[in-house]
């Protein structure tokens, strides 16, 4: 059932569309039908009107009246009748239901024709179903030498029988009018009418829609490929309705705008990094004639935690556009190299389990990733347990520690630029708090995600913490 689910702009207004022009047209159809049926209705009833009052009036006045075609007993196809039947019997069988609207109808015409007062009964049946009708439709078909079939076909049709008793006498007058073919069929050219009404507007409004809503798909997904990579190259070309090509023009200017801002960062960080580190090596090299050796250690951690937060800082600001391209990567080779970095000097990193997963991802950066992740977990949780896993269409690393966690409340927050858990800034116990952005960062640059969480015992006290981060394969 997803044709009654669409997600698309263009799916969703012409459900909306369609579902409006069925509702008119169906509409619209069952009113024509009820108009024509009851203008066959109203035919079927002045013929039989007519028969009756001709057998009380005479012949003279049936040719008399056919002969004044504005004076017409009825209009459009003419009913097919029976000969006239008297009876003491009431003409009603069980069962049936007078047509308490058509017996008014009929007593309306009889009094406008001074027929005499009298009781009036009319009902419904098939043909089949009335002995008098169904024999005369034997006796007729077997006249033009009908096919049974047809004889059969005919029992089906629809038969008004009227039965009219003036005051003064104790007879009934029945007249059986069968329904025109014309009714029987009317139904199917106003079904096909419809839909072919139907059709026809909903091919317009879809040729319309076609025309707003390519122009807008292929805006969306320039805007999406934009967020990714956010290269000013390949704007699209103005199309469609006037309105959406002014907002074509609109975005390219914010495109533009936005890549030459992009530019204009990147060449300042670059000269803020240049003008930052210059002077930093300089005093690298002047330290050294520090006799005190304490203090001389004091002041080159200094500049170390300087540089480590000079470079993260620019590393997290160029996250967004990087300049080295995707690679084909095995990431399980490139998770375990990183775990062999700190395992040959001689950090409590180990490598659980692993799966061959290839992928195209950035490694320089993804590496960066893994290893400020599991720089926080030695440095808050002494060890770090390192796994890579398949998880439906996503490629998961975990890092996982013992330490003390995080507390549940500010989980969220401690992914955010500058956030520490410890505030203090002391190269000693985690820097400017920068590392958990910068794999949030990498992670979303790989159109993944990065999340935290603690990891509980049985008697639930926190007994670690879990960095998770998953990639879409493929």
């Amino acid at each position: 059932m997803k044709f009654l689910q669409p997600r698309s702009l263009m799916g969703q207004m012409l459900l909306a569309v369609a579902v409006a022009l069925l509702l008119v047209q169906g509409l619209g159809a069952v009113l024509v039908y009820r108009a024509q049926r009851e203008g066959y209705e109203t035919g079927m009833l002045n013929a039989a009107a007519f028969r009756l009052i001709a057998e009380t009036r005479g012949p003279q006045w049936v040719a008399r009246k056919l002969r004044k075609q504005d004076d017409a007993p009825f209009a459009g196809p003419a009913p097919r009748g029976f000969p006239l039947e008297f009876s003491t019997r009431l003409p009603i069988g069980a069962g049936e239901v007078r047509d308490e609207r058509a017996q008014s109808r009929l007593s309306d015409i009889l009094r406008d024709q001074d027929f005499p007062d009298s009781d009036v009964i009319v009902v419904h049946r098939a043909v089949g179903e009335d002995p008098v009708a169904r024999l005369g439709m034997v006796m007729r078909g077997r006249a033009h030498h009908l096919e049974p079939e047809e004889i059969a076909e005919s029992m089906d049709d629809h038969l008004l029988v009227v039965a009219v008793r003036p005051k003064q006498r104790d007879n009934w007058m029945i007249a059986r009018v069968r329904t025109p073919r014309a009714m029987n069929i009317l139904l199917m050219p106003i079904v096909l009418q419809t839909l072919f009404i139907y059709v026809v507007l909903v091919g317009a409004v879809a040729l319309i829609l076609r025309r707003i809503t390519r122009p807008l798909a292929a805006l969306t997904n320039r805007v999406e490929r934009f967020s990714m990579t956010q290269d000013a190259d390949g704007q699209l070309e103005p199309s469609g309705p006037e309105d959406m090509r002014r907002l074509i023009v609109a975005h390219n200017a914010m495109e533009a705008r936005i890549a030459a801002m992009l530019d204009e960062k990147d060449v300042m960080l670059g000269a803020i990094g240049h003008d930052l580190k210059t002077p930093l090596a300089a005093l690298r090299v002047r330290i050294e004639s520090v006799q005190d050796e304490a203090e001389r250690s004091r002041m080159a951690m200094t500049i170390e935690d300087i540089v480590r937060t000079l470079d993260d800082i620019l590393s997290l600001a160029r996250v967004g556009r990087p300049s080295d391209p995707r690679e084909r990567t095995e990431l399980s080779a490139l998770v375990a190299s990183v775990v062999e970095e700190y395992e040959d000097l001689g950090n409590p990193v180990e490598l659980g389990d692993s799966e061959r997963i290839v992928l195209e991802l950035r490694p320089t950066w993804l590496r960066r990733a893994m290893r400020n992740l599991i720089d926080n977990a030695l440095r808050y949780g002494k060890n770090a347990n390192v796994s890579l896993k398949r998880e439906g269409n996503l490629a998961v690393i975990r890092i996982e520690d013992v330490g003390p966690g995080i507390p549940e409340d500010t989980i969220d927050a401690m992914m955010d630029p500058f956030t520490r858990g410890d505030p203090s800034r002391n190269s000693l116990t985690g820097g400017a708090g920068l590392g958990l952005a910068l794999a949030r960062a990498v992670a979303e640059q790989h159109g993944g995600a990065l999340s935290l969480s603690n990891r509980h015992a049985a008697d639930g006290q926190v007994e670690g913490l879990t960095a998770r981060i998953a990639i879409p394969i493929g």
